[in-house]
């Protein structure tokens, strides 16, 4: 396994003047060895590319990647050592599951003995043992795509595996079973992961550490519970979650702050001017009237889906939704309410960017 270390920019476009003009704009990162990542994000922010680009697949218009501290920009992915999974399962139909797997260890000639338990070993972590004298073409997509797998595991001295939304074509039930046996295979195997997708719930589930992306930009790396719980800049906030935080205009001034119409004091020393409160849906909570850090708000709806209640509303200009129990005493819309938006999990944010 390897420590990658990033020092790059990339533009597909020579000459690059403006920062629309990059597919990645000018980073500094690093990826631990034995680590598991993911790289989260929308279309066309930029994870792919940064992918193609440790992969060797593609190289960087400017700056250096480096394998251990060893300088590999211009190496290929063989000379890197790279194992790759794609979106799409890339197998050979007419061989069987076993010749599959075992495919990237004959090219290397390894011995008949050390392949054969090799493959049983990854076909095993598969949960693919029963199947490895059956011919691929009659395979399910997840089963193909679990070959996919196995081929970029299959090998104990690569570098590093990096899946490019390797679960895309998979039906969504077996979607959990496969994050699951991955996340197992790391705890196992200890590979460096690299994991590029646009779903949360993957990225969240599968990765020790989460990098969100957008517009060409890494704009934070952290662990889920500090994606959700302190969000470094208001895209995140706005991505992680279900729905996203909560973003409210706020005035600061002499300790006290203007939000929806409404002044509260301050719980925290915070800079005067033009700022952003971000709070969950989950930490925005019913309130009496008046109360210390509540705002009036019009509610607008409520929606029961099971496990709790989602209400919307709307304080002065701006949307609320708040996540309350199933069970809790909710008046009718039009209605109303006083929402508790300042608290311990109360974020603030200055030109888009958490305030310390």
């Amino acid at each position: 396994m390897a420590r990658i270390d990033l020092d790059l920019a990339h533009a597909y476009r020579p000459n690059p003047a403006q920062e629309s003009d990059y597919a990645l704009l000018p980073l500094k990162m690093s990826f631990r060895d034995g680590g598991a990542y993911a790289l989260l994000g929308p279309s066309g922010c930029g994870k792919t590319t940064m992918l193609n680009i440790i992969s060797g697949l593609l190289a960087p218009s400017q700056g250096s990647v480096k394998f251990d501290g060893r300088d590999v920009t211009r190496e290929t992915p063989q000379q890197r050592n790279i194992a790759q999974v794609f979106q799409f399962p890339v197998i050979y139909d007419t061989m069987t599951v076993a010749q599959n797997l075992a495919f990237p260890l004959h090219n290397r000639k390894l011995p008949a003995e050390q392949i054969r338990k090799r493959v049983g070993e990854i076909a095993e972590m598969l949960d693919m043992s029963g199947q490895l004298n059956q011919r691929a073409a009659g395979l399910a997509a997840d089963a193909k795509q679990k070959i996919s797998l196995g081929r970029g595991l299959v090998r104990d001295d690569v570098s590093a595996v990096l899946f490019d939304e390797p679960l895309t074509v998979i039906d969504p039930h077996l979607k959990w079973q496969l994050r699951r046996k991955l996340k197992q295979i790391h705890r196992e195997l200890k590979l460096t992961l690299i994991y590029v997708t646009h779903d949360q719930v993957e990225a969240l589930t599968f990765a020790e550490e989460v990098v969100v992306m957008t517009r060409g930009r890494a704009v934070q790396i952290g662990s889920a519970e500090a994606l959700f719980e302190r969000p470094a800049h208001t895209f995140v906030g706005h991505f992680i979650g279900s729905p996203g935080m909560n973003f409210l205009p706020v005035t600061s001034a002499g300790g006290m702050l203007e939000i929806a119409g409404t002044r509260l004091t301050a719980t925290r020393e915070l800079p005067e001017g033009a700022l952003k409160l971000g709070i969950r849906p989950e930490y925005v909570a019913l309130a009496e009237a008046n109360a210390p850090g509540a705002v009036p708000a019009t509610l607008t709806q409520v929606q029961d889906v099971g496990t709790h209640l989602m209400l919307s509303a709307r304080a002065g200009e701006s949307a609320v939704k708040a996540r309350l129990a199933s069970d809790a005493a909710v008046p009718a819309p039009g209605a109303t309410v006083w929402l508790q938006v300042l608290g311990r999990k109360s974020c603030f944010y200055r030109d888009e960017e958490l305030v310390a």
